[in-house]
């Protein structure tokens, strides 16, 4: 049974990304960018909601290519091409870059896939992960605080109709203030 992770970058006062989705605030150091392209490696499948993964899509598929492009931006693209991805969306027509589309029931889809053999998967964008915390699907949560209060916008959680247990398992420090909170469900 494969593991199921949600990470995302989140301000203080808890959302993912400012109204119109604006994710300027959230801009990572050297270190940041290194942990996230780590992460990338590191996991087998990566689930995505239609619009991160339009976000994503817009810019990391050629972003190796672009004039002054930093050796950590190259490594991550390449990694982000490679790694298998699925996206859930009723309105994408097509995907590409390592990517299959679905169309139906994300908790359903999601279930089938925990239930395989395999490594971890992430799961990104909020509208997907809500789903996916209220079937009781995630078992692990990377926050990782930024020191800025957005004062609305994008919420990194959804309302849950239970409690969800959770214990701390890794604490870390990142220039700027970031903040990296990992924790794991308890079943």
């Amino acid at each position: 049974m494969r593991k199921l992770t949600f990470g995302m970058n989140m301000s203080l006062d808890g959302y993912i990304a400012a109204p119109g989705d604006d994710l300027g605030w959230s801009a990572p150091s050297d270190e940041l960018f290194q942990w996230w392209s780590d992460r990338v490696a590191a996991t087998e499948l990566a689930l995505y909601g239609r619009r991160l993964w339009e976000t994503m899509s817009s810019y990391w598929p050629t972003a190796d290519r672009e004039p002054g492009a930093a050796p950590a931006e190259i490594e991550f693209a390449r990694r982000w091409r490679d790694m298998p991805k699925v996206v859930f969306s009723s309105t994408t027509r097509a995907v590409d870059w390592n990517t299959r589309l679905v169309t139906g029931d994300a908790v359903t889809e999601i279930t089938r896939l925990k239930a395989e053999d395999g490594g971890p998967m992430d799961i990104a964008g909020a509208t997907l992960a809500a789903a996916a915390m209220r079937a009781g699907l995630i078992e692990e949560y990377l926050i990782v605080t930024h020191p800025v209060l957005l004062g609305g916008g994008t919420p990194f959680f959804t309302a849950l109709d239970n409690w969800v247990n959770l214990s701390l398992a890794e604490t870390r420090t990142f220039p700027d203030g970031v903040l990296l909170a990992r924790y794991e469900t308890r079943r």
